[in-house]
């Protein structure tokens, strides 16, 4: 199970908490974009898209209350879908009805539930890994992605890089440390 970290949805509350906003929007812009491009908007209309939702989200996060018993992702996926099918309604009314298609596509919800999940947590990493990385000096920070992300053997990475098995086995050991502490309660 994953969740969204409830520290992040109560520093939302505040509006002008830039620090918060700008973690929230770095998270769930490309999870957002995603969506869009695989319900078949085009990159344009994608961008769009997550802009119209964050407007929204700028209004309505202030007055969210988070129900532990509730998914705030399902609620974001909710959100994402209406503003979408906003879009579309406008189409339709604008190009008589050719749009109208579009609205027939939405993909089932168990495989949305199932992306938007997989999508979240690759952008947790992927955003956590972004930050690790200025902060690993970079022969750790090699050692690690060659072994861990590229996936090859250890014995090869350290050959190559000039080092030992148990220096890759190290440097993987410490960045995944990092990345779970970096992460924190974002994914369980």
């Amino acid at each position: 199970m994953h969740t969204t970290s409830i520290t992040l949805l109560s520093a939302l509350r505040n509006s002008d908490d830039q620090v918060a906003w700008e973690r929230f929007v770095r998270i769930y812009t490309p999870f957002i974009y995603y969506w869009a491009r695989k319900a078949g908007l085009q990159p344009a209309d994608s961008a769009d898209l997550v802009q119209d939702v964050f407007a929204l989200l700028v209004r309505k996060l202030p007055e969210f209350r988070y129900d532990t018993g509730k998914s705030f992702r399902g609620w974001l996926h909710t959100v994402t879908l209406n503003k979408w099918r906003e879009k579309n309604r406008r189409r339709v009314l604008a190009y008589n009805n050719s749009a109208g298609q579009h609205l027939e596509k939405v993909p089932s919800d168990d495989d949305v539930e199932a992306s938007w999940d997989r999508e979240y947590s690759q952008q947790i990493v992927r955003s956590a890994l972004g930050e690790l990385e200025a902060q690993i000096e970079p022969a750790v920070w090699n050692m690690f992605w060659q072994h861990a992300i590229c996936g090859r053997p250890a014995a090869d990475v350290a050959r190559e890089l000039g080092g030992s098995l148990w220096q890759v086995y190290g440097a993987k050991a410490r960045v995944l440390r990092q990345l779970r502490e970096c992460i924190g309660d974002a994914l369980d």
